[in-house]
């Protein structure tokens, strides 16, 4: 087979190698190179630089190699920060800015990674609706991934987890990331059950609570699977788990149709495989969960995650090829396919202790593990990236208040680097983040800032709405936010209600904007809330401005989906205690290799470039980093 010339090796001049490509030899005789990322999502570099001798793979990498700051995106979110190292672009190629965007026509808000389109032929018959043609998963990133790049140049590529590669490109192998949802369609809804009476069924921030009676020690709970798309009423699908409790032993026996476990208090299941019936002895959907039982004795409560997608039989595309997730799960067994998995929402809503936190992170951690050893075993040539998510979430919940906790987490990837330090001898090894920490103290409503200073018009003063922009007159609103760093501008001929003029108007609003908020400081302890204010090219999707807040700031909650609370500034007291959603300079990211790294500031699309590079393959189509390695 003819190899083409853009192979190169280090030490071979590009005119050798057009020489060897001329003679058609092939990649494994030329022994590509062996090129593996391990993406660590949130690992930060000052707190890597405190802890060197809890750490010592890293150590010892950045002894041999090189260790430098990363800088991140603007803004620091994690969407936005890997779509530019996945693309080489910076926000303004790629398209993504915010985890969340807003539709100009209605003003709500929607993901930023991925779009569902319903099928567009349906037969109807009864209660069921047919689909007659395929729905489909978009993805909403622009440009090309440099991973198919390689694979166009025939190098081998294993992507494993990277963020926002839902749904998998078809361009080597891969299992999806960040962005693929439960088995309901949404990022994650746990469900916890209790027969408190005090307690009330209720929706809450990423779950449900379900009170449930008990009956001579038996329950029998309804899991709720996805939304059934087959019936009219798109109602939910369910199957019931049968839980008996021991009446003198904390134990329990769980049975969901040919699945059985038992689990003693405090301990959790391992994974229980449902099918949920879409039409009655015709159709169903397999998904697959874990149940914790937090207590059995005297009250009853007990947590279900998130129902996962199944990687042996997958209702969604989750692998590329479609098997690649079943081949991996009939060897290492079943694994979290969530795309963020660790249940911090369990955790804020007070279903979670922070022991029960760290015991589901560390659940999902194994299985990351899992994946990286069976990725480790099967790499032979070319790129294998692996993503953990651990210290990422671990440190919303654990950031400079429960250092001791965080820095385990810490040590279990420096473990895990060991590993891949131990196996893959004579591999270039890159161990990246996206960006990197600080604490999260106060919340900035910055749709109240709006009001409050004239850009914002409501009927009535601010409030505790569920509805975004409930009151909002936008024949007199001239301004608003939408997600955690986005603001934008009320503008005619794009938003469905735009007041503000192209041109020289929105120029001149934006300027305001960004001066009024730079000067303004926090009425509690003067400190100055927002750092910097930028404006990305104009787009139906990109905010008018992006906010960089200054440490201990960030967009509270409300803001990210319209809300106008009455308070402008807030003391945090959720359980989410660290962010980096602000200034990106505050927050960069590592970059540890195993060889030099040469440029003192390098970019997350530097990264990109250099690895192509590395391959002796020049940068794709509107990528502008630099080759740095």
């Amino acid at each position: 087979m003819r190899e083409p010339a853009h192979i190169r090796f280090r030490a071979l001049s590009l005119v050798w190698l057009a020489f060897l490509a001329g003679c058609g030899i092939s990649g494994s005789q030329k022994n590509l190179p062996r090129v593996i990322v391990l993406g660590v999502d949130g690992m930060d570099p000052q707190f890597v630089q405190q802890h060197w001798s809890a750490l010592p793979h890293l150590d010892r990498l950045r002894r041999q190699g090189s260790f430098k700051p990363l800088q991140t995106s603007t803004p620091p979110q994690s969407p936005v920060a890997w779509s530019t190292f996945i693309t080489g672009m910076d926000p303004d190629g790629h398209g993504i800015y915010d985890f969340v965007h807003r539709d100009p026509k209605t003003y709500l808000p929607f993901s930023s990674m991925s779009k569902t389109e319903e099928p567009r032929h349906t037969l109807s018959l009864g209660p069921y609706l047919f689909p007659l043609s395929k729905g489909q998963v978009i993805a909403l990133r622009r440009g090309k991934a440099f991973w198919q790049i390689l694979a166009a140049h025939n190098i081998p590529v294993t992507m494993i987890r990277m963020p926002t590669n839902y749904p998998p490109l078809e361009a080597g192998k891969a299992i999806a990331g960040m962005g693929t949802p439960d088995l309901r369609g949404t990022f994650g809804t746990f469900t916890f059950y209790t027969d408190d009476p005090e307690e009330i069924s209720r929706n809450v921030s990423g779950g449900r609570i379900v009170k449930v009676p008990m009956f001579q020690n038996r329950a029998v709970l309804q899991v709720e699977g996805p939304v059934n798309s087959l019936r009219k009423d798109h109602r939910s699908s369910s199957v019931g788990l049968t839980v008996d409790v021991d009446p003198h032993d904390p134990a329990a026996r769980l049975a969901i149709g040919d699945s059985l476990a038992i689990v003693r208090q405090g301990e959790w299941s391992g994974w229980l495989r449902a099918e949920f019936p879409l039409i009655p002895g015709l159709a169903s959907a397999t998904g697959m969960f874990r149940v914790y039982a937090k207590q059995l004795h005297p009250r009853f409560e007990l947590y279900t995650s998130p129902v996962n997608i199944d990687p042996e039989v997958p209702e969604l595309p989750i692998s590329a090829p479609s098997g690649y997730s079943r081949e991996i799960a009939r060897t290492t067994g079943p694994f979290y396919t969530q795309g963020i998995a660790e249940d911090t929402a369990a955790m804020r809503q007070g279903v979670f202790s922070l022991a029960d936190y760290l015991a589901q992170s560390r659940l999902v951690f194994e299985d990351e593990h899992k994946l990286l050893r069976y990725s480790l075993a099967n790499f032979r040539e070319g790129l294998l990236f692996v993503y953990f998510s651990s210290i990422d979430q671990n440190s919303h919940m654990l950031w400079a208040k429960h250092v001791p906790e965080l820095l385990e987490t810490y040590r279990a990837v420096d473990a895990a680097i060991g590993d891949v330090m131990e196996s893959a001898h004579g591999a270039e090894l890159i161990v990246m983040s996206d960006h990197g920490f600080t604490t999260f103290d106060r919340a900035f409503n910055l749709n109240t800032w709006l009001w409050k200073n004239g850009y914002l018009a409501l009927d009535g003063g601010p409030g505790e709405d569920d509805v975004p922009f409930a009151r909002v007159d936008w024949s007199k609103t001239r301004a608003y936010a939408i997600g955690l760093n986005g603001l934008y501008v009320n503008l005619a001929g794009r938003e469905k209600q735009g007041i503000v003029a192209p041109g020289a108007e929105r120029q001149d609003l934006m300027r305001k904007i960004g001066e009024e908020l730079i000067a303004f400081r926090d009425p509690t302890g003067g400190h100055q809330v927002v750092e910097t204010v930028s404006s990305p090219e104009q787009s139906d999707v990109a905010p008018d401005l992006i906010v960089g807040y200054a440490r201990a700031y960030r967009a509270s909650w409300q803001t990210a989906l319209g809300g106008v609370p009455p308070a402008l500034v807030e003391d945090n007291t959720d359980a989410w205690v660290g962010d980096h959603c602000i200034n990106a300079a505050d927050v960069p990211g590592v970059l540890f290799s195993s060889g030099r790294v040469r440029a003192e500031d390098p970019q997350l699309k530097d990264v990109t470039v250099s690895l192509l590079r590395l391959f002796g393959i020049g940068p794709g189509q509107g990528m502008s980093g630099r080759d740095i390695l």
